[in-house]
């Protein structure tokens, strides 16, 4: 096994210890010392130098069934991870190599190596891994151009529009020659990125007032595409300002995922019928198809300076839970990132 001369033996991760009810505690977690096994073969061990928070990660703190299964109580929970190769027994990886890997929440992970992507930090910043380059962004770059068939002219809405997939939806879909891209969001500084950084045509404080109202202003002439982040009133928005034939991707739910109660559907669903619209939900890893696609367009559009993005990060490990529970009520403008 190659190894670098201090191998570590002792790592903290974070446990779920409680189902949320409602809106998660810090109580229902717990950062928990443990002793790290030796790698096996065709396993390598890497110290984790970012780890990503999820929305979709509070629906997995639930006991139900899900396109991907519950987190265990009183075990690490997992997610998308950063980091550098600290001891190898894989072919192909050795110590310093950084890879890309689902074992985060902990400071260090024994991981099978090919459960991994090797990631080069001279070509982006690590962090951009889990964000623009990562998850977020492929979700983004799917959502749009294969779950919403968007084509060149359309009029695209974004709710949750600063959020790390919001904001490379507008993006890509004014890249490939979206007619008008309109966001919400939560904060009218949020609002200012979203067209002063991110050349949105429109955007508006979903805090302001009537979403509808807020959105029939921003879209005179309506809408063809809207890619669903947050539920509830903005979905309602969506139905009645969407042109025939519009599409929607449902990628999150967000205003629903921490109700106690079921939240009311939008009251104006025979919009469905009426306009001959398609709705359709989308996990992102149902779309790796597109992956190197997806690598070689957003790399150049990086490249080049004409896809921008946004990062809020966490400092340490002790910090995650706090990392997490900001992102769930929208403290993070871009990606939330907690660097280790």
């Amino acid at each position: 096994m190659s190894a670098t001369p201090a191998t570590p033996v002792i790592s903290r991760e974070w446990h779920l210890v409680a189902r949320p009810e409602g809106w998660p505690k810090p109580e229902d977690f717990a950062l928990r010392e443990v002793e790290l096994p030796e790698p096996g073969e065709g396993q390598i061990l890497v110290r984790n130098v970012h780890m990503s928070v999820d929305p979709y990660m509070r629906g997995r703190m639930n006991d139900v069934k899900s396109y991907i299964p519950p987190f265990e109580l009183d075990r690490p929970m997992d997610g998308g991870a950063v980091g550098e190769v600290v001891a190898s027994r894989a072919e192909g990886l050795a110590p310093g190599d950084h890879v890309l890997h689902g074992l985060g929440w902990r400071e260090y992970a024994v991981v099978d190596a090919r459960r991994t992507v090797k990631v080069d930090p001279a070509a982006a910043p690590l962090s951009a891994y889990l964000g623009v380059l990562g998850m977020p962004g492929m979700t983004a770059y799917a959502g749009l151009l294969e779950v919403a068939s968007f084509k060149e002219g359309d009029a695209v809405f974004v709710s949750g529009a600063a959020g790390a997939v919001g904001s490379q939806v507008g993006q890509i879909a004014k890249l490939k020659g979206a007619s008008r891209v309109i966001g919400s969001a939560g904060s009218d500084e949020k609002v200012r990125v979203l067209i002063e950084e991110y050349g949105f045509d429109a955007a508006f404080n979903y805090k302001n007032g009537s979403v509808a109202e807020q959105l029939h202003k921003a879209a005179p002439d309506g809408i063809d595409v809207y890619f669903e982040n947050v539920g509830g009133e903005h979905l309602e928005a969506a139905l009645s300002a969407l042109n025939p034939h519009g599409r929607i991707t449902v990628c999150g739910l967000i205003a629903q995922y921490n109700a106690t109660e079921p939240q009311p559907g939008p009251r104006n669903l025979a919009q469905l019928l009426a306009k001959r619209l398609r709705m359709q939900g989308m996990i992102v890893s149902d779309h790796e198809a597109l992956r190197p696609q997806f690598f070689e367009e957003v790399g150049g559009w990086l490249r080049s300076g004409e896809l921008k993005y946004r990062e809020t990060v966490v400092e340490g490990i002790d910090h995650a839970v706090d990392a997490f529970l900001g992102l769930l009520r929208g403290e993070n403008t871009g990606k939330m990132i907690v660097t280790l």
